[in-house]
């Protein structure tokens, strides 16, 4: 891990991906509850590694990506949240734009991490990128996360079907980003 992270709020710690952060992604996202609306496929450091590695690289080229959340002190990875450049492949303002993600350790649930996380980093970035269209995608479902995306004033502007009928919805956030009450 580097000496120190990006940045801080009162309460959390923001550090760039590292490849030394492959276990911690893995437990991450190991709990089922976790993986509902990620994969139903158990978590292996094989199958995290990609996605580090995408992390890093997005860091590389555009300057801005997913960060490994930390409390103070602690080690273990508590979210995994940023914005990451992303290329969906089917449209809808989806594709080569700044999207917003997070994913929290299963034990922290409920206690308004992602909240938090994604508004101090979404005022990261507002203020090291610009103000910008931010996207973010959600399935139907995930009453927790829609909750999350709407506090941070991110507002459904579409739906997205994929090829097997997952039903996604599609959100967008234009300009900065207010703090969530």
């Amino acid at each position: 891990m580097t000496d120190k992270p990006l940045f801080t709020n009162a309460q959390l710690e923001f550090w760039r991906p590292q490849i030394g952060d492959l276990d911690g992604l893995v437990e991450l996202v190991d709990h089922e509850d976790v993986r509902r609306f990620l994969s139903p496929t158990r978590a292996t450091p094989a199958s995290q590694f990609g996605r580090l590695l995408t992390n890093i690289g997005c860091w590389s080229v555009y300057g801005y990506g997913i960060f490994a959340v930390r409390f103070p002190g602690d080690p273990r990875i508590a979210a995994s949240c940023g914005v990451f450049h992303t290329y969906r492949g089917f449209g809808k303002g989806m594709d080569d734009v700044p999207e917003a993600g997070w994913i929290v350790r299963r034990d922290l649930w409920g206690q308004g991490i992602a909240s938090e996380a994604m508004a101090a980093v979404l005022t990261w970035f507002d203020q090291t990128h610009g103000p910008r269209r931010v996207a973010c995608m959600i399935e139907p479902e995930n009453a927790a996360s829609d909750r999350v995306a709407t506090k941070l004033g991110f507002r459904r502007y579409d739906e997205h079907v994929d090829e097997e009928g997952m039903a996604l919805n599609l959100y967008e956030r234009v300009g900065p980003v207010s703090a969530p009450s």
